[in-house]
């Protein structure tokens, strides 16, 4: 049986390369590859460009409320179809079908319906200056850029391009090359929902065509999602052309529970925050810090729940509730994080092997790994893991409890559980990190901001403020008298 061969989708249309260069992608949860995709050549890339350029040029004449009809339609086409994209994030991630549900392709949605919703509203300032004044207007940068990353595709590729064309702007977007068909689906629902083709425009491959967006002259600004060491060389690249720059980078989040904290509360959080699409997510709270008080009686609630109701198993079952690594590379590199925590002294508590379900016995499992008696010195600890692997430290004081919390290169997330609502913003107003929860973890509504502070990011997707990263000012003095002039 011949595999289907996905192509570029530009200008409007699927264009196939000149090089016949592909890739083949492979369900996680199976072993077996399902698809392949064309890799961009350079004429696939000129194309690109050319034809994101005269889709800007249509698309930023259009009114807000315009704009925002034709991406309520794509909203509409996103929900009717949410099953049937779901399962193909599913069969791309391996993450469960219950999952993907009920998350990916509805946030998505809600993320274009929000920011179609702000399109008519983005406005400029006026103000008198005597006889004369000034305004200002807010206007798109033009072609802009959108790499994501695997772990939610389609849901990060509505995230860049809703805030990206409401605001009039066209966006390039390259996937991640493990898990490339999302996009693609939604490049077809934009341009069935009216959006001019060149518009929304998906190229394809590895890191080299991820390369050529950040250099690129033509492109005004670019959005990456993905590692530190990877988003380093995104900005570097686009510091050739000044362009304008949002990374939404790892973490290595803490989560801090004090004594008075509600216990099956926090074990869910912590659950949540590390297990989750099998740990494969960038906030995730995989340091967990337990008050001296509590710590037995959370430990003892944390592994009856980690074996009782954690179902590994064939993503597309609907029973499954915990699923496989994204890649056999991914799997053997969590495993092998997990090995050197057990030679650093820390305490197996459960899992630390793969897994093999029975109906699921060729995919990339990892059990769910807890380990106790954890430092800061230790590897499991400091670096980021994106598996599921959960840490277990102790603290007796609030003060210490910070001051261990900040001890880490990122800054992305974190979370505090405490009923003192004075101690809960006490802390959190400490914590250097740019998305913080109280009593609650790993929610992102598209109205909040998200993003990092230190290594884990620059800029901020979603909210409204997200608005000002995909457009520029422009100042417009108005004259009313005759101008003065010494010469």
């Amino acid at each position: 049986m011949s595999l289907v061969r996905y192509q570029n989708f530009v200008d409007g249309q699927y264009v196939k390369n000149q090089t016949n260069a592909f890739f083949d992608v492979t369900n996680p949860a199976t072993g077996n590859i399902v698809y392949q995709v064309e890799i961009a050549d350079d004429k696939v890339k000129e194309l690109a460009i050319s034809s994101a350029k005269k889709g800007f040029n249509a698309w930023a004449q259009l009114s807000g409320i315009e704009r925002s009809r034709i991406l309520m339609k794509a909203v509409t086409l996103l929900r009717e179809r949410n099953d049937e994209l779901a399962k193909i994030e599913v069969e791309d991630t391996g993450k469960p079908l219950s999952e993907a549900v009920a998350v990916d392709v509805t946030s998505g949605a809600d993320a274009i319906e929000f920011f179609a919703g702000i399109a008519p509203a983005i406005e400029g300032n006026q103000q008198s200056l005597g006889n004369d004044f000034y305004y200002t207007r807010r206007e798109p940068l033009g072609v802009c850029a959108g790499i994501g990353a695997w772990n939610y595709p389609l849901q990060i590729a509505c995230w860049k391009a809703a805030p990206a064309l409401a605001a009039g702007n066209s966006m390039i977007f390259k996937p991640s090359e493990e898990t490339p068909l999302g996009a693609l689906k939604l490049a077809e629902i934009f341009v069935e929902a009216g959006v001019p083709a060149g518009v929304f425009n998906v190229l394809q491959g590895d890191g080299a065509v991820g390369a050529w967006l950040s250099e690129c002259p033509e492109i005004a600004k670019v959005s990456f999602t993905g590692e530190v060491s990877t988003g380093k060389k995104v900005m570097t690249s686009a510091a050739g052309s000044l362009k304008e720059v949002t990374m939404e980078l790892g973490g290595k989040s803490p989560m801090i529970i004090f004594e008075d904290a509600d216990i099956n509360n926090a074990v869910s959080a912590a659950m949540l925050g590390n297990f989750y699409t099998q740990g494969e997510v960038c906030t995730n709270g995989t340091r967990v810090y337990l008050h001296d008080a509590i710590y037995d009686e959370f430990v003892d609630a944390l592994l009856t729940r980690t074996k009782e109701n954690i179902v590994v198993g064939d993503p597309l079952d609907q029973r499954t509730n915990f699923g496989a690594m994204i890649s056999k590379a991914h799997q053997e590199k969590v495993l092998d994080c997990i090995n050197k925590g057990v030679a650093e002294g820390a305490t197996l508590l459960c899992g630390g092997s793969n897994v093999i379900p029975e109906n699921a016995p060729n995919g990339y499992f990892v059990a769910p790994t807890i380990f106790a008696d954890c430092h800061e010195n230790m590897s499991i600890v400091r670096d980021e893991i994106f598996g599921p692997v959960m840490c277990l430290m102790r603290f007796s004081g609030e003060k210490e409890a910070v001051q261990k919390a900040n001890a880490t290169d990122f800054g992305l997330a974190a979370g505090v559980f405490t009923r003192d609502i004075n101690r809960a913003h006490r802390v959190v107003h400490q914590l250097e990190a740019g998305i913080c929860w109280i009593n609650s973890y790993g929610l992102s509504p598209v109205e909040m901001p998200v993003g990092g502070y230190k290594q884990s990011g620059v800029g901020r997707e979603n909210g409204v403020e997200t608005i000002k990263h995909y457009t520029q000012i422009k100042s417009v003095y108005v004259g009313m008298q005759a101008l003065e002039c010494p010469f």
